[in-house]
Protein backbone atom coordinates (compact mmCIF):
# COMPACT_ATOMS: atom_id res chain seq x y z
CA UNK A 1 0.00 0.00 0.00
CA UNK A 2 1.08 3.43 -0.80
CA UNK A 3 2.90 5.38 2.07
CA UNK A 4 0.84 8.14 1.81
CA UNK A 5 -2.55 6.25 2.10
CA UNK A 6 -1.44 4.41 5.34
CA UNK A 7 -0.85 7.38 7.23
CA UNK A 8 -4.04 8.50 6.07
CA UNK A 9 -5.98 5.91 6.86
CA UNK A 10 -4.10 5.17 10.35
CA UNK A 11 -4.52 8.49 11.45
CA UNK A 12 -8.25 8.40 10.85
CA UNK A 13 -8.65 5.50 12.59
CA UNK A 14 -6.64 6.76 15.57
CA UNK A 15 -8.46 10.04 16.10
CA UNK A 16 -11.82 8.19 15.74
CA UNK A 17 -10.58 6.06 18.97
CA UNK A 18 -12.31 6.35 22.67
CA UNK A 19 -10.63 9.88 24.06
CA UNK A 20 -8.23 8.91 27.00
CA UNK A 21 -9.93 9.16 30.19
CA UNK A 22 -9.60 12.86 31.68
CA UNK A 23 -6.62 13.05 34.76
CA UNK A 24 -6.34 15.47 37.33
CA UNK A 25 -3.79 18.44 36.87
CA UNK A 26 -3.55 19.14 40.35
CA UNK A 27 -2.58 15.94 41.59
CA UNK A 28 -0.63 16.10 38.50
CA UNK A 29 1.55 18.52 39.72
CA UNK A 30 1.56 16.99 43.30
CA UNK A 31 3.18 13.85 41.68
CA UNK A 32 5.52 15.50 39.40
CA UNK A 33 8.23 16.34 41.69
CA UNK A 34 10.49 13.60 40.97
CA UNK A 35 10.19 14.47 37.04
CA UNK A 36 11.67 18.17 37.55
CA UNK A 37 15.39 16.60 37.99
CA UNK A 38 15.96 15.46 34.52
CA UNK A 39 12.65 17.42 32.75
CA UNK A 40 12.72 20.63 34.43
CA UNK A 41 10.09 22.53 36.98
CA UNK A 42 8.21 23.54 34.07
CA UNK A 43 8.89 20.23 31.68
CA UNK A 44 10.94 22.09 29.58
CA UNK A 45 14.60 20.28 30.23
CA UNK A 46 17.73 21.87 30.35
CA UNK A 47 19.46 18.61 29.37
CA UNK A 48 19.82 17.74 25.47
CA UNK A 49 19.28 14.19 26.30
CA UNK A 50 16.09 14.43 27.91
CA UNK A 51 12.88 15.59 25.94
CA UNK A 52 10.62 18.43 26.65
CA UNK A 53 7.16 17.20 27.99
CA UNK A 54 5.70 20.51 28.61
CA UNK A 55 2.33 21.36 26.35
CA UNK A 56 2.72 17.30 25.03
CA UNK A 57 -0.16 15.56 24.15
CA UNK A 58 -1.87 13.83 27.07
CA UNK A 59 -2.63 10.53 25.53
CA UNK A 60 1.05 10.29 24.46
CA UNK A 61 2.41 10.93 27.67
CA UNK A 62 0.19 8.22 28.85
CA UNK A 63 0.63 5.72 26.70
CA UNK A 64 4.67 6.40 27.09
CA UNK A 65 4.34 6.28 31.17
CA UNK A 66 2.40 3.03 30.39
CA UNK A 67 4.83 2.10 28.14
CA UNK A 68 7.75 1.93 30.59
CA UNK A 69 6.30 0.42 33.37
CA UNK A 70 5.24 -2.58 30.99
CA UNK A 71 8.77 -3.08 29.00
CA UNK A 72 7.74 -2.21 26.01
CA UNK A 73 9.69 0.81 26.00
CA UNK A 74 13.08 0.43 27.71
CA UNK A 75 15.03 3.01 29.98
CA UNK A 76 16.11 2.08 33.46
CA UNK A 77 15.58 5.99 34.62
CA UNK A 78 11.94 6.06 33.35
CA UNK A 79 11.35 2.11 34.21
CA UNK A 80 12.35 3.01 37.97
CA UNK A 81 10.35 6.44 38.21
CA UNK A 82 6.91 4.36 36.57
CA UNK A 83 6.68 1.14 38.73
CA UNK A 84 4.61 2.51 41.70
CA UNK A 85 2.52 4.27 39.89
CA UNK A 86 -1.25 2.91 38.87
CA UNK A 87 -3.11 4.40 36.03
CA UNK A 88 -4.79 7.32 37.54
CA UNK A 89 -1.41 8.53 38.54
CA UNK A 90 0.01 8.61 35.01
CA UNK A 91 -3.09 10.44 33.75
CA UNK A 92 -2.87 12.83 36.17
CA UNK A 93 0.48 13.02 35.38
CA UNK A 94 -0.37 13.55 31.83
CA UNK A 95 -2.56 16.19 32.82
CA UNK A 96 -0.43 17.94 34.29
CA UNK A 97 2.78 17.91 31.72
CA UNK A 98 0.02 18.41 28.73
CA UNK A 99 -1.17 21.56 30.67
CA UNK A 100 2.13 23.81 30.77
CA UNK A 101 3.69 25.84 28.04
CA UNK A 102 6.19 24.41 25.68
CA UNK A 103 9.66 25.96 25.60
CA UNK A 104 11.90 26.64 23.27
CA UNK A 105 14.92 24.05 22.91
CA UNK A 106 16.95 26.02 20.80
CA UNK A 107 17.22 27.14 17.22
CA UNK A 108 18.29 25.81 13.69
CA UNK A 109 21.82 24.55 12.46
CA UNK A 110 21.31 27.35 8.86
CA UNK A 111 23.58 24.62 7.17
CA UNK A 112 20.64 22.10 7.82
CA UNK A 113 17.55 24.31 8.00
CA UNK A 114 16.37 23.99 4.08
CA UNK A 115 16.92 20.01 3.80
CA UNK A 116 15.13 19.38 7.52
CA UNK A 117 12.12 21.95 6.21
CA UNK A 118 12.11 19.51 2.69
CA UNK A 119 11.69 16.34 4.45
CA UNK A 120 9.34 17.79 6.93
CA UNK A 121 6.87 19.30 5.05
CA UNK A 122 7.21 17.44 1.74
CA UNK A 123 9.21 14.16 2.68
CA UNK A 124 11.25 12.27 0.43
CA UNK A 125 8.86 10.94 -2.27
CA UNK A 126 11.42 9.00 -4.40
CA UNK A 127 11.87 7.04 -1.07
CA UNK A 128 8.83 6.96 -0.03
CA UNK A 129 8.89 8.85 2.88
CA UNK A 130 5.80 10.86 3.94
CA UNK A 131 5.89 14.53 5.17
CA UNK A 132 6.28 14.18 8.69
CA UNK A 133 3.63 17.19 9.20
CA UNK A 134 1.00 14.80 7.99
CA UNK A 135 0.81 13.46 11.41
CA UNK A 136 2.79 16.44 13.37
CA UNK A 137 1.09 19.26 12.04
CA UNK A 138 2.50 22.60 10.22
CA UNK A 139 4.33 24.03 13.60
CA UNK A 140 5.11 20.39 15.12
CA UNK A 141 2.22 20.69 17.48
CA UNK A 142 1.10 16.88 17.05
CA UNK A 143 -2.56 15.70 17.19
CA UNK A 144 -2.89 15.25 20.56
CA UNK A 145 -6.66 13.05 20.05
CA UNK A 146 -4.62 10.99 18.15
CA UNK A 147 -1.38 10.35 20.37
CA UNK A 148 0.73 12.01 17.54
CA UNK A 149 3.07 14.04 19.68
CA UNK A 150 4.02 17.34 20.02
CA UNK A 151 7.67 17.13 18.14
CA UNK A 152 8.03 21.52 17.31
CA UNK A 153 10.36 22.47 19.91
CA UNK A 154 11.88 19.37 21.18
CA UNK A 155 15.54 19.08 21.15
CA UNK A 156 17.57 17.81 18.32
CA UNK A 157 19.35 15.14 20.05
CA UNK A 158 16.48 13.89 21.32
CA UNK A 159 14.65 13.63 18.68
CA UNK A 160 17.81 11.89 16.41
CA UNK A 161 18.46 9.87 19.10
CA UNK A 162 14.56 8.51 18.82
CA UNK A 163 14.12 8.41 14.92
CA UNK A 164 17.48 5.85 14.83
CA UNK A 165 15.78 3.73 17.84
CA UNK A 166 12.80 3.19 15.36
CA UNK A 167 15.16 3.35 12.46
CA UNK A 168 17.44 0.34 14.35
CA UNK A 169 14.41 -1.24 15.78
CA UNK A 170 15.04 -0.49 18.96
CA UNK A 171 11.86 1.49 19.33
CA UNK A 172 8.74 0.23 18.54
CA UNK A 173 6.03 1.81 20.35
CA UNK A 174 4.96 3.27 17.36
CA UNK A 175 0.76 1.63 15.86
CA UNK A 176 0.91 0.25 12.79
CA UNK A 177 4.77 0.69 11.98
CA UNK A 178 4.15 4.43 11.14
CA UNK A 179 7.65 5.45 13.09
CA UNK A 180 9.75 2.45 11.67
CA UNK A 181 8.25 2.12 8.14
CA UNK A 182 9.47 6.06 8.06
CA UNK A 183 12.96 5.82 10.09
CA UNK A 184 14.17 2.80 8.22
CA UNK A 185 14.41 4.95 5.23
CA UNK A 186 16.00 8.06 6.47
CA UNK A 187 19.80 8.35 6.07
CA UNK A 188 21.88 9.74 9.46
CA UNK A 189 22.32 12.98 7.23
CA UNK A 190 18.34 12.88 7.03
CA UNK A 191 17.79 12.18 10.35
CA UNK A 192 20.20 15.10 11.82
CA UNK A 193 18.50 17.65 9.10
CA UNK A 194 15.30 17.03 9.81
CA UNK A 195 15.80 16.78 13.71
CA UNK A 196 17.53 20.26 13.50
CA UNK A 197 14.81 21.75 12.09
CA UNK A 198 12.04 20.39 14.58
CA UNK A 199 14.05 22.03 17.48
CA UNK A 200 13.17 25.36 15.84
CA UNK A 201 9.82 25.04 15.51
CA UNK A 202 7.96 26.65 18.71
CA UNK A 203 4.59 28.32 17.71
CA UNK A 204 1.53 26.83 19.22
CA UNK A 205 -1.25 26.16 16.96
CA UNK A 206 -5.19 25.34 18.10
CA UNK A 207 -6.05 22.98 15.48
Amino acid sequence: MNNWIKVILAGSALVAAPLLQAGDISRGEELSGSCAACHGADGNSDNPEWPNIAGQGQRYLFEQLKAYQTGDRENAVMAGQVSDLDEQDMRDLAAYYASLEPGVAGGVDPDLRERGEDIYRGGIPDKGVAACMACHGPAGAGMAGAGFPRVGGQHAQYTAEQLRKYRDGDRDTDRNRMMRDVAERLSDDEIEAVSSYLSGLHRRQSD
